[in-house]
């Protein structure tokens, strides 16, 4: 027999006897509630029917022994009692209760001479003995009648009682019925359906692990059956698969490391864990590293205090804004210096799977470097004394040669002033940009606001967007916290941010000056609305000596020094820019 069909005749057998059970019990109490108040109501009404007879019955001896007969009063009594007693003969069923009804009429018949007589039964009322023993026997009757039927209250009760007990009875047997017949079903269900379904799961999980000779189990249920037939036909698919694929991959795979070995750059490879994963050749010889160093993590392999926590954003899906320090390792006695970039490995939408790691030896770079920082330092240094000394005595020498406005003596001498004072300006420039990179310059930090800084800053430049037929705003969010900063080095990278948003505006266009809180950051923003500047040109925007445009500056040292000022204070600063868009400049200071 099929499961299906095994199923629906376990499931149908016993929805039909839980059913058959529950309309035999409805049946039953509907049954039992129908007697029992056909039998409360007749009984109830005798009783309330006794009851009035003998309210009536002693209406009438307080009638009858009242100080003035009340003959009227008497008389329709005397009716109520007749009405009470025929709805009560009404009300009767069997011959008992004719019999107790009857038993009332003769007494009420004998103690009805006296009523209607009244006068004399009041005048022998304490000699008479048959008016006392004719209401005795009218009142023993009513008496004898309530206590029947009182009787057949109790009675009906007791039998309420045992026909309950009887349908506890009955349901309990149909629902011991269900249990065993579902005890049945399920042992039957699990025997042929849950011991081939085990031994299934254990083949399954054996072909997860790559392991395609599997015993199947067989059953005697044509699905289960047919199931194992499909895995079995499942499992030597994925083994012809994994057959004829394997070496396919294996190729895929040598290539893959070929291309990985072949670059000119250290690679590394970590996996979710942030463990190192793989190496490339450059690498092993960047580092010094052997095969033990698989496996362990970048804060044993690597000292470097800030790599642990880098990779841990990273492998979050963070980015890192912030420049990277150069790793230090040495290598057989010699001190190298690597750069290095994270990147995060992940698919759409999913967490990063790993991360990779690409190294490159900047040794000799950042000797070039430092080299250069201190020729530009020294040399600096040494051209401002005579071009200062030059600019005063070129003073002097105009003060002294007085040539007409509009001759070409004056327009010289004015060229001649222009270029002295720009390249003061230049060799002040690179002064001061040599003595940040050389870490010569320090920073006299205080406790400041800055909004202050931001108002003076759109003052000291609203004339000059006037001219230029540019509007200065500037924004600050409430309730900033004070940053310990040197104000002048701030002044000095809003001036340049600003400078440079004005000249790369357009007239009737508009820069704006915002401070707002991003985190634990205060972020100072310089946005304009002007030419924008090319992707391919953002990379390089903060390296010294680059200029992205075609106007007239200063010689590309601006932004450079802005970056190192920034960097000093321990912050970061960054741009985004469309071309034709505008352009915005910002800054975040730790709080």
């Amino acid at each position: 027999m099929r499961l299906r069909n095994q199923l629906f005749i376990s499931g149908g057998a016993l929805v039909t006897t839980a059913m058959i059970g529950l309309i035999l019990g409805m049946v039953s109490i509907w049954q039992l509630s129908k007697t029992q108040n056909q039998s409360m109501v007749r009984n109830m009404d005798i009783l309330d029917s006794s009851l009035g007879m003998r309210q009536e019955m002693g209406t009438q001896v307080i009638l009858i022994i009242a100080d003035k007969l009340d003959r009227q009063a008497l008389s329709d009594s005397d009716t109520r009692f007749k009405k009470w007693l025929k709805r009560a003969a009404g009300d009767t069923l069997d011959t008992a209760d004719r019999q107790a009804v009857s038993e009332i009429e003769q007494a009420y018949s004998h103690y009805q001479q006296f009523l209607d007589a009244p006068a004399t039964v009041r005048s022998h009322l304490l000699k008479d003995d048959e008016f006392t023993r004719a209401l005795s026997a009218l009142r023993d009757s009513i008496i004898s009648m309530q206590m029947q039927y009182l009787d057949q209250v109790q009675q009906g009760q007791q039998d309420m009682r045992d026909r309950t007990v009887m349908i506890t009875g009955l349901l309990g047997v149909i629902a011991l019925a269900v249990l065993l017949i579902s005890v049945v079903t399920t042992h039957s269900i699990a025997r042929r359906l849950g011991r081939p379904i085990e031994e299934l799961a254990i083949a399954v999980d054996q072909i997860g692990r790559g392991d395609f000779q599997v015993d199947l189990p067989t059953s005697p249920v044509r699905e289960i059956s047919s199931l194992s037939r499909r895995f079995g036909l499942m499992a030597d698919a994925l083994r012809a698969f994994r057959s004829s694929d394997i070496q396919a991959l294996r190729t895929e795979q040598q290539r893959l490391n070929a291309v990985l070995d072949s670059i000119d750059d250290g690679l590394l490879i970590f996996d979710r864990q942030g463990c190192v994963e793989h190496f490339n050749p450059v690498a092993q010889l960047q580092l010094g590293w052997d095969e033990s160093h698989v496996g362990q993590p970048p804060s044993v392999t690597l000292k470097h205090s800030d790599l642990p926590s880098q990779l841990h954003r990273v492998l979050h899906g963070e980015a890192l804004e912030d420049a990277l320090e150069d790793l230090q390792v040495e290598i057989d006695g010699e001190q190298r210096l690597l750069a290095y970039s994270l990147a995060a490995v992940s698919h759409e939408g999913e967490r990063p799977t790993g991360a990779v790691m690409v190294l490159r030896d900047v040794t000799e770079q950042r000797t070039f470097e430092r080299v250069r920082s201190e020729f530009v330092l020294r040399a600096s240094h040494e051209l401002r004394t005579p071009v200062t000394g030059m600019l005063m005595a070129f003073s002097l020498l105009q003060e002294r040669m007085k040539f007409p406005e509009e001759t070409r003596e004056a327009d010289l001498l004015n060229t001649v002033n222009e270029e002295m004072q720009r390249l003061l300006r230049l060799i002040n420039d690179l002064l001061n940009f040599s003595r940040y990179q050389n870490g010569l310059q320090t920073l006299e930090r205080v406790e400041c606001s800055i909004e202050p800084l931001l108002r003076l800053a759109q003052q000291r430049f609203s004339a000059h967007a006037a001219e230029l037929e540019i509007e200065l705003h500037y924004e600050v969010e409430d309730g900033l916290p004070l940053l310990q900063i040197d104000p002048g080095q701030i002044e000095r990278v809003l001036d340049n941010l600003i400078g440079n948003a004005l000249r790369h505006s357009h007239p009737g266009g508009a820069v704006y000056l915002r401070a707002q809180q991003r985190g634990e950051q205060v972020e100072l923003s310089v946005t304009d609305n002007g030419e924008g500047i090319a992707f391919r040109q953002q990379a390089r925007i903060f390296e010294p000596f680059v200029q992205v445009s075609r106007k007239k500056g200063g010689a590309g040292l601006g932004l450079a020094l802005c970056k190192e000022i920034v960097q000093l204070h321990g912050g970061h600063i960054g741009m985004k820019s469309r071309l034709g868009q505008g352009t915005q400049f910002y800054v975040r200071l730790p709080t």
